[in-house]
């Protein structure tokens, strides 16, 4: 019997999936966990694996082509079989029942399409068309004003005079997307703290500079002051608060389209050399677009750091579920108090981006302080 090969969805916000390259070909003999293409999701790429013995065939989306969530994309036959001829309608089913059901993701009625659409195109006078291919105007991007949402020659025109705006990536729309979510509905609140890191510093010499990096200590150390403060690492569920029972440490990755949340899970009890060995592995897949599904879910709390780019100092958006972010900035030489006398000292300064929803800021406070004095003595923590 034919299995069929779906766009899947892997997250409940995912509309479409890009087929990047199919890496088994039509006729093509494939085992079950072999994998068939590869996928780009707003998010991240990923293989798609066979989930049945069969042949390849039928494949009905070509290499860099967007495919709805649940539409069939190719199937698995056996010797001798042939595709099926049905609609989509039944895997399209399927695929959405598997999608995590939340209380905003409850079955509604389908939208009709806009009135300047139909399973042609948009509705568009002879001329109006010919005036948009001479202007290179796109009239997919156009709501008509004519007869039953008709494009008229005049909205082309009014269209090729509006100053064009800037394409956004999957990946910088999904960034806009949340974090206008998060402040316009997380209370945050932020707590900031100095930090002397004369202590993280000689632990970096002592254990090896050329081995870990400042961020490798941090998400150590946060990580496992975080299994003292539980409130810290809890999640609002929309109706309460849920503590974790493992510390997954989000790191934020800057990559050419924006940035990405890779998370190392159990930080808390993982040496030193296992987190900078998967912070390396996970920044690396970042930046040439090879993260895993499985590497940006799952984080309890986020670490971003950009005193690689001699920022002092910042306050970061809280990614939900999570209860909290922290913002960390730059090392630099600062002139201190030191025993009543003015000294020079390495400072860094970190900014704690709460939910008080989840913590109070006596809470975050306590949190904070904790994590300064393990920064100072990075020793006490790591051992």
């Amino acid at each position: 019997m034919a299995v069929s090969v779906v766009m899947p969805a892997l997250e409940l916000a995912q509309e479409t999936g890009k087929v990047l390259v199919w890496i088994k070909k039509e006729g093509d003999k494939v085992a079950k966990g072999e994998p068939l293409l590869e996928i780009e999701t707003d998010k991240v790429s990923f293989e798609l694996e066979a989930q049945a013995d069969g042949i390849l065939a039928g494949i009905r989306s070509r290499e860099g082509e967007v495919v709805p969530v649940g539409q069939i994309i190719a199937w698995l036959v056996a010797p001798g079989e042939h595709p099926p001829l049905e609609s989509d309608t039944a895997a399209r089913g399927m695929a959405e029942q598997a999608r995590p059901m939340t209380a905003s993701s409850a079955p509604r009625a389908a939208a009709p399409p806009p009135p300047s659409a139909t399973s042609g195109g948009p509705r568009i006078s002879p001329k109006a068309r010919r005036i948009a291919e001479e202007k290179g105007v796109d009239i997919t991007t156009i709501r008509g004003t004519g007869p039953d949402g008709q494009i008229t020659s005049d909205d082309v025109m009014k269209a090729a005079s509006e100053p064009a705006s800037e394409s956004l990536s999957a990946i910088a729309r999904l960034m806009a997307e949340r974090t206008t979510q998060s402040w316009t509905t997380v209370p945050h609140f932020f707590l900031t703290r100095d930090v002397d890191a004369s202590g993280l510093m000689a632990a970096r010499e002592q254990f090896g500079r050329d081995k870990f990096t400042h961020t490798d200590f941090l998400i150590a150390l946060v990580a496992r002051v975080l299994l003292d403060h539980p409130k810290m690492n809890a999640s609002w569920t929309g109706s309460g608060v849920r503590l974790n029972p493992a510390v997954n440490i989000s790191l934020a990755i800057a990559v050419p389209e924006g940035v990405v949340g890779a998370v190392i899970l159990n930080a808390a009890t993982a040496k030193l050399e296992e987190i900078a060995t998967q912070r390396k592995d996970l920044a690396d897949r970042a930046k040439s677009g090879r993260l895993r599904p499985a590497d940006i879910t799952g984080g309890t709390f986020t670490i971003s750091n950009l005193g690689m780019y001699n920022v002092d100092a910042f306050s970061a958006i809280i990614t939900p579920p999570q209860a909290a972010v922290l913002a960390v900035g730059r090392i630099a030489d600062r002139v201190v108090a030191m025993n009543g006398q003015p000294g020079i000292r390495p400072v860094m300064t970190i900014t704690l981006s709460s939910d008080h929803r989840v913590v109070d800021g006596a809470q975050a406070s306590s949190f904070l302080n904790d994590l300064a004095a393990a920064l100072e003595m990075p020793g006490q923590k790591l051992g």
